[in-house]
């Protein structure tokens, strides 16, 4: 069975939003110092959306309202057993590093490609381009 893991997409506003943010995960050592949309599976009877408010107040101990569902809803394969859904979301308050990231970046348009992305969010990364209002060919 494959399960869900859900990402927010954490931006300043919904409508051509002018950055995203990425965060830098510590572990497992093996994922270890690259970035994604921070989020979490969604746990047996809860929706993507519940899934994802719980998550973002556990990793980064902000409340976030959600948004629309980014891409397609079968989501972008991590791996055999997991697949990756992204949503939208504003946060209630500034987001800051914590024990599961160290690091927080606000990256615009122009800078979806300075970081090391986990595999599985680069793959939503034109869909993230086209939302900013930019054209991407990677």
């Amino acid at each position: 069975m494959v399960r869900t893991v859900v990402g927010a997409i954490i931006v300043d506003q919904l409508e051509r939003p002018s950055y995203v943010v990425a965060a830098r995960r510590t572990g497992p050592a093996e994922l270890a110092g690259l970035w994604e949309f921070p989020g979490g599976k969604v746990e047996p009877g809860e929706s993507p959306e519940a899934a994802l408010v719980r998550e973002i107040r556990e990793e980064l101990g902000v409340g976030i309202e959600v948004g629309p569902e980014v891409g397609d809803p079968a989501g972008w394969p991590i791996s055999e057993r997991y697949v990756l859904r992204l949503f939208l979301a504003t946060a209630t308050e500034t987001p800051h590093a914590s024990a599961d990231h160290d690091e927080l970046r606000r990256l615009g348009p122009d800078q979806l490609d300075t970081v090391d992305w986990l595999p599985s969010d680069r793959q939503a990364l034109p869909a993230v381009a086209a939302l900013m209002g930019e054209a991407r060919t990677s």
